[in-house]
């Protein structure tokens, strides 16, 4: 390759890949092994006290799995990317690096419900406190963020709505009070959006969703920006104060901008243990490479979709980035203009019933909980994703009784279409 920095499908291509140098072969190989031999006492011991990168056991690193951090890290322009077994895997070992018991999170109220349920009942068992931010502006962050908080989180494109979210202005709020911005921008991918460049510290994402984009294989990501300055508050212990189990290490005085993923490496996912299988991740990196040619057609067909709903009598409303009449339509020019995502949720006149209807019609659908497919997937989340909140959090949330969200296929559109039509009919 020239000196050039290579484009983004090829990157999605070639990042982090190299033929076999043992075999030759051109697909990256399942490493499928346990653990790795060390060539020697002093190889050994330079591993496990963190003096040199290598792979000792696959929960930690795995060869395989080496390929899809890097090549997701180069999507999204991080210095480090981590992958783990799942989407909520990367939360917990991302939140684990960051947070210690009594402080908080500040988060969007617009959230995939999951999201919403790790962080109102299962992280209040390390003690990890959230504050929700009352509306979408930034404003409305910087009025919950305290002295007890360490983090800002939001998701770029907002699960289910496909919100659009302001990351630079939210990025300028949390660098004012000094803690990371942390992005899940599983819904957009680094194809439409790219968090880093807006001021994300870190990103996540779900790779089981539009990365993989074939629902066969989950998985996570952590890419640290490499951009956030872990020692200037001394609020984040982990990666600032000497480790004991590393003899004494200080891993953002050691490792500099890439500390933070390092530190989920090293402190979280060893202890905890949500590795990714070597199998999954070979599936994710063959996703990857057709990812600019999928989203660009889950962002079409998503558009005329949401423009034959937008016209049917049937629908009240339809909450899509992509309309020109939307309310997020600019900040999705700005932030991702190569399309508004394949995700968007719109309004049964019918309420409740006319939702479970609509999705018991529907043929070419699959009705499932999962996002970014090939195949377009159909839910109903006030009855199935979003059921375990209240209907105060269902509404504010984006998931109201009327609330149909939809995960746009790369089917011919006017098929997709058609069974809509033919749905809507029988409601």
């Amino acid at each position: 390759m020239s000196d050039s920095t290579p484009g983004f499908d090829t990157l999605a291509i070639h990042a982090g890949a190299q033929p076999d140098p043992t075999t030759g072969a051109r697909a990256t190989p399942i490493y499928q092994t346990t653990s790795f031999v060390f060539d020697d006492v002093d190889h050994a011991a330079s591993l496990f006290g963190l003096q040199a990168f290598g792979n000792i056991y696959t929960r930690i690193t795995n060869p395989t799995t080496a390929v899809l951090e890097e090549r997701v890290a180069a999507l999204e322009g991080g210095t480090a990317a981590l992958a783990v077994a799942s989407g909520h895997a990367a939360q917990l070992l991302t939140f684990h690096a960051i947070m210690t018991p009594g402080c908080n999170i500040v988060a969007s109220k617009r959230m995939y419900g999951g999201t919403i349920n790790q962080l109102n009942h299962s992280f209040k068992s390390f003690g990890w406190e959230v504050k929700w931010a009352e509306d979408l502006d930034a404003q409305s962050f910087a009025d919950q963020i305290d002295e007890n908080t360490r983090a800002v989180f939001i998701e770029s494109l907002a699960n289910p709505g496909g919100i659009v979210m302001d990351m630079q202005a939210i990025s300028a709020v949390a660098k004012e009070a000094g803690i990371p911005l942390v992005v899940d921008n599983t819904m957009a991918t680094p194809y439409l959006c790219q968090p880093i460049k807006y001021g994300a510290d870190i990103v996540l994402h779900s790779l089981t969703k539009f990365m993989g984009g074939h629902g066969n294989s989950m998985g996570g990501a952590i890419v640290d920006a490499g951009t956030f300055d872990w020692a200037a508050s001394g609020n984040y212990p982990m990666l600032t104060e000497p480790r004991p189990e590393y003899n004494g290490i200080c891993l953002f005085e050691t490792f500099g901008n890439i500390a933070f993923a390092i530190c989920c490496r090293v402190l979280g996912l060893r202890d905890l243990g949500p590795a990714i299988s070597p199998h999954n991740a070979f599936m994710l990196i063959t996703g990857i490479e057709t990812l600019a040619l999928r989203m660009q057609k889950h962002c079409d067909n998503a558009l005329q979709v949401a423009q034959f709903l937008q016209k049917h009598p049937a629908v009240s409303w339809v909450s899509y980035a992509g309309l020109s009449n939307d309310p997020f339509y600019m900040a999705h020019q700005k932030y991702c203009p190569k399309g508004a995502g394949a995700v968007f949720t719109f309004g049964l006149k019918g309420g409740y019933e006319a939702g479970v209807e609509l999705v018991k019609a529907l043929e070419l659908f699959s009705h499932l909980a999962n996002i970014g497919d090939t195949r377009s997937l159909v839910i109903h989340p006030a009855s199935t994703t979003h059921r375990q909140l209240t209907d105060e959090h269902k509404i504010a949330a984006g998931a109201g009784p009327d609330v149909v969200r939809v995960s746009i296929g790369i089917e011919d559109a006017a098929d997709i279409i058609a069974d809509l039509k033919q749905a809507l009919e029988k409601t």
